[in-house]
């Protein structure tokens, strides 16, 4: 097993920043139904900066691998980084490329903390 697969496979089996947070700024549940993914974000800013992501449902390995990632990459980062993000991104931070039929699965933690994010550019 190559050390990408280990990387997604202990973020699947040991996700980080999986838990509900209660004083979120902004949460966001984005279901995948054709493949069963279901995953809540929650995050909290410190003005445009990420400063705390986590996230609480069930998914495949690619899914809760991802988000999993993402938690840990994303603190630190601004909004604008975040809403600039797609698949060839995802791809980097994973090592792998990610089939289209695959590429639901990791981009719903990723579409949930966009849409998180963009709901506080509402409320301003």
């Amino acid at each position: 097993m190559d050390i990408y697969a280990r990387n997604i496979l202990d973020h699947y089996q040991r996700p980080r920043c999986r838990r509900r947070m209660t004083a979120a700024d902004a949460s966001f549940r984005e279901l995948n139904r054709s493949c069963g993914d279901d995953m809540t974000v929650f995050v909290k800013m410190k003005g445009d900066v990420i400063s705390e992501i986590s996230f609480e449902g069930n998914g495949c390995a690619i899914s809760v691998a991802t988000i999993s990632i993402l938690s840990e990459e994303l603190v630190g980062k601004t909004r604008a980084e975040l809403l600039a993000m797609d698949l060839p991104d995802l791809q980097e931070l994973l090592g792998i490329n990610i089939s289209m039929r695959r590429s639901k699965c990791a981009l719903i933690g990723l579409r949930a903390l966009q849409k998180a994010v963009s709901s506080l550019e509402n409320k301003s």
